[in-house]
């Protein structure tokens, strides 16, 4: 499984970006005391004001830091903080800050990024995955399922979102009615080959049950 960082929209390697129960997701949300959330104050549903924001910096930054995620996480986690110091509402550097903080580790402050960014970026997946599969790792499964299925919410047919799903769902015994349609479609028009035969094995395994 891969998480998703985004500029635009770049893979690393890790998962995508989708949207979660509000409840389940507030819980992780860090209350204070990092980093990054301490100096925030407002909420990403407050009305934005231009005034003080530079989003052109912002983005910049934020295409900067994903040039150099894989090479040298440090510097682009410098570049991330300072692209929300110049615009604190920009969704793409809060999701690729927390593509950082998850690949350390760091579940809780990756949640309250990944939430942040599933705000401010409205109908795209990535965030969204992204806080999915941050609650599969913290073991909540069933809360991590119900995020994967936001994902196709605001992206009907979304690859990545239905390989996650069904993956997730077989790996903890979540089966259901829907699975085998998903696996029907990843086996027909999966990212690549090896989803597609992974999704076919799954399907006759499936079937074979009684």
């Amino acid at each position: 499984m891969t998480i998703k960082t985004t500029t635009t929209t770049r893979p690393v390697t890790l998962a995508p970006l989708l949207l979660l129960a509000a409840a389940a997701a507030a819980a992780m949300l860090p209350r204070c005391g990092s980093g990054s959330s301490a100096r925030r104050g407002n909420s990403p549903y407050a009305p934005l004001s231009e005034a003080g924001r530079n989003s052109d910096l912002a983005r910049g930054l934020t295409r900067q830091a994903a040039e150099v995620m894989d090479s040298d996480p440090q510097r682009a986690e410098a570049l991330l903080r300072e692209a929300l110091g110049a615009d604190l509402y920009h969704g793409p550097a809060h999701n690729n800050l927390g593509v950082l903080l998850l690949a350390r580790g760091e579940l809780y402050a990756a949640a309250g990024e990944f939430e942040w960014a599933r705000k401010l970026m409205p109908g795209h997946p990535d965030p969204r995955m992204n806080l999915a599969l941050t609650l599969e790792r913290a073991g909540r499964i069933d809360e991590a399922v119900a995020a994967y299925r936001t994902a196709l919410e605001v992206y009907p047919g979304h690859i990545a979102s239905m390989q996650a799903l069904a993956s997730v769902q077989l790996r903890h015994g979540r089966a259901d009615d829907a699975t085998a349609g998903l696996l029907e479609e990843i086996a027909l028009r999966g990212e690549d080959e090896q989803w597609r035969d992974w999704a076919r094995r799954h399907a006759i395994k499936m079937e074979s049950r009684p």
